[in-house]
């Protein structure tokens, strides 16, 4: 099946092609995402009204709809401009009245006249003792009423757009829906019991009855699952395709690895241990690695792409690892080169700074394979670069990459393994849905040597306390960070500024200190670190941080990841409730790295709403950073978590991938066998799911088809 099966056909024609559908109503579904008729059947309603008649508005709880047949008793209009004309109505039980604002009384008098009888529909509510419909759903003749469905869906709405006119368009969508063979597996579909997928979609946007609408829920989960299958095998596909290209079987003779290893002063944990025996088994086998490493902050993860990176170095092959930063960059240069110097072994830095002379001469080592480690910014796939024999990519902090930057760094080796990294601990259905062509290692342990953090909450209305206790820790010689959410003061925003935050901290220090440092000490010990400086600014920011010189680093969020300072024991996050839960987790884990016990002071400005505090007091009570992210996700969304625009994460229309957790991992294992089993989906349920494929617009992973 090389092309989409007519019987899809219907669904794919222009929006324009349903009736009632013309140019100017089009552009505005087009702002719901509905494009074309298939679009309008995953546009799931917002709730569904019933419509049943009732015999009167009594007992019916505000909120909730009602349809009454009633007498029209008296119009009531509005005695000044803006005020509502109103219309008592009596029904079996006594009054009520209809609201209206801004419509003409002639026309209401036609709609409503007075002693004859209407069925009105609308939402219950009351004011001021009165029981009322405001601007009812539907106000019509005894006759007409027939036509009024017993449940009715209303659907999210954009500006200009009326709501009968959507209803009216997915009504029309509905009716060109096939049948469709059923691609779920068999024992799944019996044993969640649910309905075929064109009785889904009737169940969803049409219930007409009772146990239609208790049978919405299944119908949702089975086309939620619809979405995560198609997804899950589009990525089984890719995975698959990877695989398939032949890789290089890099073995090294492990001469290196125990070497760095002998040298520790500690024993790996157990998760390193694990990892890196699936990852080397993986670079030794003929099929390239696609693996995501990942690990809660501090779980060492360095040290398992060192001991990757040097398997390829044994087998006389290259390692790449870039970073999103150089500030990162330079932080593995500076870890890995104690480890590496005795093997007499010095990785190569590659950066956008490079110039000249110097750079010619690293590209030269990098070219002739001299330097079997190499390490940089997005500069390593810079066209002048060239590898000798690139047998592995390492990918730090991978959502902050494209997947085109990904591809460019593997395209400079020959199908080299890749194993991408990432210290954002991510739950599990966000993983599946993220890298779920990839495989997946984690590091659930923490070395030895990291000391627990004690996390406070604290009102920034305590801030002179703070500094307080701040300088009385950096008089005893300890250092700490502390973290604003902006670089300069903004005339339109009231958060904290680094710049402004430095020459507050610095002058307090100097009131505090100068009897014993001397005048001008509290600027010589503060440094500023952000994103805008220029780069030999920041390095001599952090060295100085690193050396003890300056004992404050005032910094934005460019601290977040990768830097690593032990000494470094306390650290302060101002305006702490504009920050996601996984990003305070990350800047909490720059200190505890030390034998020096360490604080976290989270600021925040009061009052707290819900939101926030839940986020704060979750950071305080756990340092478990899978824990945190499931409960950012429940509290965030997965957009929002991982930083909706590099996320790569897929629009799901009724899928939901926190609520939906089980459903995705079901998805996973399922494409995955069938992929195993029928990895050219030719028999009787590949068929169905090529079906799938082309209805979800997975387009491209029917091209990674041999047969497609």
């Amino acid at each position: 099946m090389s092309r989409r099966p007519d019987l899809l056909n219907p669904l794919f024609a222009a929006i324009t092609s349903l009736e009632g559908v013309g140019d100017k109503t089009a552009k505005l579904l087009a702002r719901l995402g509905a494009e074309k008729p298939r679009d309008l059947l995953f546009l799931p309603p917002l709730r569904i009204m019933d419509r049943r008649m009732r015999p009167s508005i009594a007992g019916v709880p505000d909120g909730e709809s009602a349809t009454i047949l009633a007498q029209v008793e008296q119009h009531r209009p509005g005695r000044r401009p803006g005020a509502p004309h109103r219309v008592a109505m009596l029904d079996e039980a006594g009054g009520f009245e209809l609201v209206f604002f801004r419509m003409r009384e002639a026309q209401l008098r036609e709609m409503l006249p007075e002693g004859e009888m209407r069925v009105v529909s609308g939402r219950v509510e009351t004011w001021e003792g009165r029981r009322q419909f405001t601007h009812p759903d539907h106000v019509l003749k005894p006759d007409a009423a027939e036509a009024l469905p017993p449940f009715e869906p209303v659907y999210p709405s954009t500006e200009g757009l009326a709501p009968k006119t959507l209803a009216r368009a997915a009504a029309a969508a509905l009716d060109r829906a096939p049948d469709l063979p059923e691609w779920i597996e068999p024992g799944l579909f019996a044993a969640r019991a649910w309905p075929a997928w064109r009785e889904a979609l009737t169940l969803l946007h049409r219930p007409q009855d009772e146990p239609a609408l208790a049978r919405r829920q299944a119908a949702r989960d089975r086309l939620a699952y619809d979405e995560l299958l198609a997804h899950q095998i589009a990525l089984a596909l890719a995975r698959e395709t990877t695989r398939r290209g032949a890789g290089r079987e890099t073995q090294g003779d492990r001469t290196l690895r125990q070497k760095v290893l002998a040298a520790l002063p500690y024993a790996p944990t157990g998760a390193q241990t694990r990892a890196v025996k699936e990852i080397t088994e993986d670079m030794a086998a003929p099929t390239r690695m696609n693996r995501l490493l990942q690990g809660d902050v501090g779980a060492g993860k360095t040290l398992v792409a060192l001991l990757a990176m040097l398997a390829a170095a044994e087998a006389g092959g290259q390692a790449a690892l870039m970073a999103p930063t150089e500030i990162l960059a330079r932080q593995h240069l500076e870890s890995l080169t104690p480890l590496l110097a005795p093997l007499g072994l010095a990785p190569v830095l590659l950066t956008g700074r490079d110039k000249g002379a110097a750079r010619r001469e690293k590209l030269e080592k990098v070219a002739s394979g001299e330097a079997p480690l190499v390490l940089g910014t997005h500069a390593l796939f810079s066209q002048d670069v060239d590898f000798a024999d690139l047998r592995l990519v390492v990918v730090d902090e991978q959502h902050r990459f494209g997947v085109r930057q990904r591809m460019d760094l593997t395209a400079k080796g020959r199908r080299p393994d890749v194993l991408v990294m990432t210290a954002t601990p991510i739950p599990r259905s966000l993983a599946l849905a993220s890298y779920g062509d990839m495989d997946l290692s984690v590091l659930d342990e923490k070395p030895p040597g990291r000391t627990p953090v004690t996390t406070a909450l604290i009102s920034a209305e305590r801030y002179d306390e703070v500094v307080a206790r701040l300088a009385a820790a950096v008089a005893e010689g300890r250092r700490a960070y502390w973290v604003c959410p902006m670089v300069e003061e903004s005339a339109d925003s009231d958060l904290t500024a680094a710049t402004e935050r430095r020459a507050a901290l610095a002058e307090a220090l100097d009131q505090a200190l100068a009897p014993r440092f001397g005048a001008g000490w509290g600027r010589r010990a503060t440094a500023l670190v952000h994103g805008q400086l220029p780069p030999a600014e920041k390095d001599a920011a952090m060295a100085a941080f690193a050396a003890g010189e300056a004992r404050v680093l005032v910094a934005t969020t460019v601290i977040e990841v990768g830097v690593n300072v032990p000494e470094a024991s306390i650290i302060v996050v101002e305006h702490a409730d504009r920050f996601g839960l996984a990003q305070l987790h990350q800047l909490r884990g720059r200190v505890g790295r030390g034998r020096e016990a360490s604080t976290c002071l989270l600021m925040y400005e009061g009052p707290l709403g819900d939101a926030a505090r839940a986020r704060l007091t979750a950071l305080r009570d756990t340092e478990d950073g899978f824990k945190i992210a499931e409960e950012d996700l429940r509290l965030r969304g997965p957009g929002d978590l991982l930083g909706a625009r590099q996320s790569g994460l897929p629009e799901f229309r009724l899928a939901d991938l926190e609520r939906d957790a089980s459903l995705m991992a079901a998805a996973q294992d399922d494409a995955r066998l069938l992929i195993a089993t029928e990895p050219d989906l030719q028999g009787k349920r590949g068929e169905a799911v090529r079906t799938l494929l082309w209805l979800m617009q997975a387009d491209e992973a029917i091209r990674m088809l041999k047969a497609g």
